[in-house]
């Protein structure tokens, strides 16, 4: 089949994008012939409608007047209006490319589960309801998942979102990433679906130590004999980074740093009277400054050292204006820890990058790794499932949560033989569960393919 997967964007880095690039991958294995069609294609290939653009100024203006203020039109039905004659001139744009490219299906990635593109939503509803194309609805985040689109200026917005945010067509089949996320569906709407996990290339060669990083601790300021907790998310409010200043602050108490100090760590580095705990923060900061703010208050008070590192990352190994920069699994290479500890995910692909790089991890379990990702049986630290919020905003587990967790961590810092089984246990599962192999399985299925296991 010709098949085009829809986004507003891709080629960037944010998880929608990545994903299509993954089931790109997969169904060109499976046969089929791929494009992607969106508003943007940053360095890739593909089908580009402008009026997809993630960033189209009209776009914008329908969104602040849906969600904010009924501020650039006399009234609601002059907006309605404007949106139905950008929706059409989307459905045209959309029709020429399918009659051009010969596609058989659409696959649109929140197109029609999120509220930011009222227009693009109708139009490819109205485009599969009047072609019959087969369409294939991959729903990453629904509107009633953010705040954003709870309140909408006028009823039609309202009706909008009932009727196309996703549609109900008997030619759409509707994918979601978890099953939280497929029950609220199937209450909302009556609409059943198939959950498609994030997945991760099992296959790829291993991160590991090598010329180019080789001098990264000494790059970001970590000393060789320093244990490194590494925080590979991006810094925000949900991903609740504050936890892992507080598991740094456990292991990093008086009698933890004694039994590290009498023995080798597992991989026989002596600790030594200098070495210490270091919280590296890999990721882009997306949060507030408050947020931040809290964040360094809360690692000065519990003496933790914190080292904020993104200035170093980048999404490839590159050197740019003569400063060599390096990809986020140069990171992992030299992490003795990885610290998950996100309140909230729709999935949750830093747990996946950890389970290839096989690193014990700490993690607060979000509900749907609790629905989703604990009954598979991974090894973890756990953070507990409760938390409360202080008014500063910043999260907190019971102390006693957090004691058994920092005796976990000490095990996977001392015991090597443990750790490496343990590791090796998690990547398995990893690789049975969430591998492109995985993929390939559930998508020959809803593609109706016939497919062997490579």
């Amino acid at each position: 089949m010709n098949i085009a997967l829809c986004h507003f964007r891709v080629g960037e880095t944010d998880g929608v994008s990545l994903e299509m690039e993954k089931w790109k991958k997969v169904l060109k294995e499976l046969g089929h012939r791929v494009y992607l069609l969106a508003g943007s294609l940053g360095e890739e290939e593909g089908i580009v409608l402008e009026e997809l653009h993630y960033q189209h100024p009209v776009n914008n203006k329908f969104v602040a007047n849906a969600y904010d203020r009924l501020s650039d039109y006399p009234d609601a039905e002059a907006f309605r209006e404007d949106v139905l004659a950008f929706a059409a001139r989307i459905e045209e744009a959309l029709c020429r490319a399918i009659d051009e490219y010969k596609l058989d299906m659409l696959v649109p990635n929140n197109i029609w589960s999120l509220g930011w593109g009222l227009p693009a939503g109708i139009a490819f509803a109205e485009v599969a309801r009047k072609r019959n194309i087969a369409c294939i609805a991959h729903n990453h985040d629904f509107h009633w998942e953010r705040t954003r689109y709870s309140n909408p200026t006028d009823a039609c917005i309202s009706d909008w979102l009932e009727q196309y945010f996703p549609p109900k067509l008997p030619n759409v089949k509707q994918v979601v990433i978890n099953k939280i996320a497929q029950e609220e569906l199937l209450k909302r709407t009556g609409q059943p679906s198939t959950v498609v996990p994030n997945v991760f290339d099992f296959t790829a060669p291993a991160w590991t130590l090598d010329d180019y990083n080789g001098d990264f601790r000494k790059v970001i300021g970590v000393k060789d004999n320093d244990i490194l907790f590494l925080q590979a998310t991006r810094i925000a409010e949900r991903k609740a980074i504050e936890l892992a200043i507080d598991l740094a602050a456990e292991v990093g108490k008086p009698d933890n740093m004694k039994l590290l100090k009498e023995s080798p760590l597992y991989d026989g580095r002596m600790l030594g009277d200098d070495g210490e705990i270091v919280l590296v923060l890999a990721g882009l900061q997306e949060a507030s400054a408050a947020y931040v703010e809290g964040l360094n208050r809360r690692a000065e008070r519990q003496k933790v050292k914190l080292l904020y590192i993104n200035e170093w990352i980048e999404a490839t190994r590159v050197t740019r204006n003569g400063k060599k920069l390096y990809s986020l699994w140069d990171a992992y290479v030299h992490a003795d820890f990885i610290t998950y500890p996100s309140v909230l995910e729709g999935w949750g692909n830093q747990f996946l990058e950890g389970l290839y790089a096989k690193k014990p991890m700490a993690v607060y379990e979000y509900p749907v790794y609790g629905t989703d990702i604990k009954p598979c049986g991974f090894h973890i630290v756990s953070l507990g499932s409760e938390h409360t919020v202080d008014e500063e905003g910043l999260v907190h587990v019971e102390s006693k949560v957090m004691e058994a967790a920092g005796r976990e961590v000490l095990r996977y810092l001392q015991d090597g033989e443990f750790r490496s089984a343990r590791m090796e246990h998690n990547f398995r599962l990893g690789e049975e569960r969430y591998s492109y192999d995985a993929l390939k399985q559930i998508l020959a299925g809803l593609f109706k393919t016939p497919v062997s296991k490579s």
